[in-house]
Formats: C-alpha cells, sequence, structure tokens
C-alpha cells in the first residue's frame, strides 16, 4: 500500500479496451534500474489507475479486510502529479490506485478476458446446489477447483456493496433504470433466458487457483434499499463466521472509520468521518438486512479459519 500511495511513477501502460484505466509502474528504490513495465508488473511492482469515480474501491478494499475476507487488491486513494500521466491524472482529483496482481488468469478470449474461466448462471446455480457433484453436469469445467466457500465471500461482499457486474451484470434482481448500462446495452432483456446469462469478474491467481479475486469493487453506495439486489445471494446456503460476526457485532462503523483513516487521502476526499458516516451507515443497514436475510432462511455459518 505504501508503493500504491507514494511510489514514484516510471512507466504507463495503456489496457486495451478499458477507457480510462492506465497500468503504472512504480520505482522499487532509489537505486533501480531504467523501467521495464513488463518485468516491473512481474515482480508486484504496478497498479491501475482508475477514475476518480471508481473511488470507492478503496472503501471496498478496507470492507474486505474488516470483514476479513482477504480477496480484494490492495487499493489507495492518490493524488498525482508525474509528467509521465496526461493531464486528466494529474488535475488534482483524487484517483483509486488498485494494485496489478501479476498472476491473475485471464482468458485469452478478447470479448472475454475479464474471466478466468467461463461460468454462467445456470451452471453457476448447480455448483451452488451440488457442489462437486455437478462435475459432470458442468462438463467438468475448471471452475471446480474454486472452493465452494468463495462464492460465499462473494456473494456476501456483492450485496454490501450492491456490485452486479460479477453475479448479475443484466441487472435481473431488481428493476433498473433507463440509464443503467444493462438496459442501455440490451442486457436486461436476457433475464428471460437464464441459459444466456454470463458471470463476469470471476477471477483467480494461478498462485491460489481455489480462492477467488475480488476486482471492480467500487459498487453503489448510492443503491436504494427498495431495490436491493437479492439475487446476489441466490443458492448461498451458508456465509462466512467472521464476517457474520462482525455484521452482528454493531461495531462496523467504528472499525471501518479506524482502517480508512490510515488512508489520508481517501479520508479527506471524503470529508473525514462526518463525511463517511452516511456511507458507512448504509453498509450498517444492509449488513442488518442480510442477518435478517440469513434468519428467515434458516442459513448457516462455517468457520474457515484459512483465510
Amino acid at each position: 500500500m505504501k508503493l500504491l500511495a507514494n511510489g514514484e511513477v516510471v512507466a504507463k501502460t495503456r489496457i486495451p479496451a478499458h477507457g480510462q484505466i492506465l497500468r503504472v509502474s512504480f520505482q522499487a528504490g532509489p537505486d533501480a534500474l531504467q523501467a521495464d513495465p513488463e518485468a516491473d508488473c512481474l515482480d508486484g511492482l504496478c497498479g491501475l489507475v482508475k477514475r476518480p469515480g471508481d473511488l470507492y474501491e478503496v472503501l471496498a478494499f478496507h470492507l474486505d479486510r474488516v470483514l476479513g475476507l482477504n480477496r480484494s487488491l490492495p487499493a489507495v486513494a492518490r493524488r498525482f502529479g508525474s509528467p509521465l500521466l496526461p493531464y486528466r491524472y494529474t488535475d488534482g482529483a483524487p484517483r483509486p490506485v488498485v494494485w496489478w496482481a501479476p498472476d491473475v488468469q485471464h482468458l485469452e478470449d478478447a470479448d472475454n478476458d475479464q474471466n478466468s474461466f467461463t461460468l454462467g448462471w445456470v451452471q453457476y446455480q448447480a455448483l451452488l446446489r451440488r457442489g462437486g457433484e455437478a462435475a459432470a453436469a458442468a462438463g467438468r469445467a475448471p471452475c471446480l477447483g474454486v472452493q465452494p466457500a468463495e462464492w460465499s465471500r462473494l456473494a456476501l461482499f456483492d450485496f454490501l456493496l450492491q456490485v452486479h457486474d460479477r453475479l448479475d451484470r443484466y441487472c435481473c434482481g431488481f428493476q433498473p433504470e433507463p440509464s443503467e448500462p444493462c438496459v442501455e446495452e440490451m442486457l436486461h432483456d436476457k433475464c428471460r433466458n437464464p441459459a444466456e446469462l454470463a458471470l463476469v469478474h470471476i477471477l483467480v491467481r494461478r498462485s491460489a487457483p481455489s480462492r477467488l479475486v475480488f476486482i471492480d469493487n467500487a459498487g453503489r453506495p448510492r443503491h436504494p434499499e427498495a431495490k436491493l439486489n437479492f439475487r446476489l445471494l441466490q443458492g448461498i446456503e451458508s456465509f462466512p463466521e467472521t464476517a457474520v460476526a462482525m455484521l452482528k457485532s454493531g461495531c462496523l462503523q467504528n472499525v471501518l472509520l479506524k482502517s480508512l483513516y490510515v488512508d489520508r487521502e481517501f479520508w479527506e476526499s471524503q470529508g473525514g468521518s462526518e463525511g463517511l458516516r452516511p456511507l458507512l451507515q448504509t453498509l450498517e443497514r444492509r449488513g442488518q438486512i442480510l442477518l435478517q436475510y440469513i434468519q428467515e432462511h434458516k442459513l448457516t455459518v462455517f468457520r474457515d479459519p484459512s483465510l
């Protein structure tokens, strides 16, 4: 996180088909050799500089750690002044910088490179229902290497943040506004046929193929409570004990404030504790709604000491 927050930018690389996102290399130390972007990234010295509107990725990273999930990549808020970057990156607006994990697996399919493997909604639900027994029906898909508990972590995390892009990029679980990308891109129309629905941003690292990696986590802090997307929880029968205990404790807001205080750039950009309170109250409220959902559906919790 210190590297992301303070490292000197020594190179930049465009990410094809990802608009305003830049991958930057940071200098490892004062005696580092001339920048080699590819080698630097393989050594873990790179980060993705994202849009100011993605700043809540920082909040999501801290939420991930506070809940004990540990599946999001480190993210910090930063203002850039490097002459290597285009002006819009140095205009004084804070942007999230997310660590570039060198061994995240991507499909070679240019239209589906944001996944480590192909997984559809129907197949996903079959995996949740039957676990390893779904191998035959799923054609022994590579996703079966992912531990079943990973889907529970993902569902809990995405529900609290209302991240729809992974499990419900078609907005099938709520009535979207006409301006939503899922409507403008005519994805919402596919909800009539579950077999057409694909999961996106389902990623693993080569060094830990049984664990998911959570990316693009900014979510929707202001998504209305009346439209909470419960489809994100569909098929999940158990949730991680550590995360559920934090939601039950009533301490989520205060623990998050303490964690976020470390990132002074994000803290100040949000107006400190007073500015952050409404966001944290929203997360707290969603947590209480999730606990009620768990109780009403008689769902269980699981212990997993190996996070």
